[in-house]
């Protein structure tokens, strides 16, 4: 690498450690505010201010939040293509692996050996986009991706038909097979419509927004809360031992389909919501 992307990737790899080890703040004000509605004493105020402990620990010793340091997906403004190349990108990550602040989390799924630097074809994930600001970093746990789910409208199931009906069964079951699975509480993101990979693709890109944001379109907005609210009354609760708060926060997308397909898919993130972003103006160009 030249000296160029050789400081980008060391700036990259200070937002691997700062994602890794301090939640957004929207995300760390959302449990704290649920665990203040939760009944006193209860399972569910236990295990959200133990969560709230781990929280601060982690960031003041600048240590990962959870043991699975996730998958890595990398969000590129296009105009870095040049100089936060996808080199600087691998050598941020091997020397991030290296000084603790991810664990050796990378399995050839062949044979079982493990890239001990994180760093393979397709790991860690890099998009270039135009649409992108600065670099923006993802960390998603395998419990969570495991909890990940995608239906076909009709779903006789269900009971579920090709309307925001039929869309709102389908977030509601994928609450319920989740239960505490994938370390509740969860964020839902989701794309209504598109092919089978744009869905899950669009899906994971709504957990890029804060938790305090709405959708402009206000019919997607609607749903977003009434999703939450209701996933929120089924009583499941904090890591499935029972409570008001289930999920943190529901974020969804519309995109186009074909008449013959209708996709809705669901990318379930845990409590640990860890993204950050670095602002362009933090690279060398």
């Amino acid at each position: 690498m030249n000296p160029m992307e050789e400081k980008n990737s060391e700036r990259i790899a200070l937002l691997v450690r700062d994602t890794s080890s301090s939640l957004p703040d929207d995300v760390e004000a959302a449990i704290r505010s649920a665990a203040e509605k939760e009944a006193d004493g209860s399972s569910a105020q236990v295990v959200l201010n133990t969560i709230l402990d781990n929280v601060a620990l982690a960031r003041a010793n600048a240590t990962p939040l959870c043991q699975d340091t996730g998958t890595l997906a990398f969000y590129v403004d296009a105009s870095l293509r040049g100089t936060v190349t996808p080199a600087s990108i691998k050598s941020a990550v091997a020397r991030a692996t290296e000084r603790g602040w991810l664990r050796k989390n990378c399995i050839d799924s062949i044979d079982g050996r493990s890239y001990d630097d994180n760093c393979a074809e397709g790991a860690p994930v890099i998009h270039y986009s135009n649409s992108a600001s600065g670099v923006t970093l993802v960390m998603k746990g395998g419990g969570s991706e495991n909890m990940s789910r995608q239906y076909s409208l009709p779903d006789s199931a269900l009971g579920a038909g090709r309307d925001i009906a039929g869309v709102r069964k389908c977030l509601l079951d994928a609450v319920v097979k989740t239960q505490g699975y994938g370390c509740a509480p969860g964020i839902l993101g989701v794309c209504i419509g598109g092919d089978r990979a744009t869905g899950y693709e669009v899906a994971k890109e709504q957990l890029l927004r804060r938790l305090d944001d709405k959708s402009p379109d206000p019919r997607i907005a609607d749903l977003e809360a009434q999703i939450l609210a209701e996933a929120n009354s089924l009583g499941i609760g904090p890591m499935g031992l029972g409570g008001n708060t289930t999920l943190l926060g529901v974020k969804i997308a519309s995109r186009p389909r074909v008449p013959a397909s209708f996709f809705v898919t669901v990318a379930y993130m845990c409590w640990a919501c860890r993204r950050r972003n670095a602002a362009r103006e933090e690279f060398q160009i």
